[in-house]
C-alpha cells in the first residue's frame, strides 16, 4: 500500500537573493584577503632569500680572499 502524506513533508527552503549575494560576497572577500596575505608572505620570503644569498656571497668572498692571501703568501 502506497500512501502519500504531503502534509508532513517540509518544503525545501530556497535561499533568497539576498542570502545568495551575501554568500558570494563573503567568498569573494575571503579570496581577496587570502591573496593579499599570500602576496605579503611571498614578499617576506623573497626578501629573506635575497638576504641569505647576500650573506652566502659575502662568506664565499671572504673564503676566496683568505685562500688568495694564503696561496700568494707561500
Amino acid at each position: 500500500v502506497f500512501v502519500v502524506n504531503l502534509g508532513r513533508w517540509k518544503r525545501p527552503k530556497c535561499p533568497s537573493i539576498h542570502e545568495c549575494i551575501n554568500k558570494i560576497q563573503y567568498i569573494h572577500t575571503m579570496e581577496y584577503y587570502s591573496n593579499l596575505k599570500m602576496k605579503e608572505i611571498l614578499i617576506y620570503v623573497t626578501t629573506w632569500m635575497n638576504i641569505a644569498n647576500i650573506m652566502l656571497s659575502e662568506i664565499s668572498q671572504t673564503q676566496k680572499d683568505e685562500y688568495y692571501v694564503l696561496s700568494s703568501g707561500s
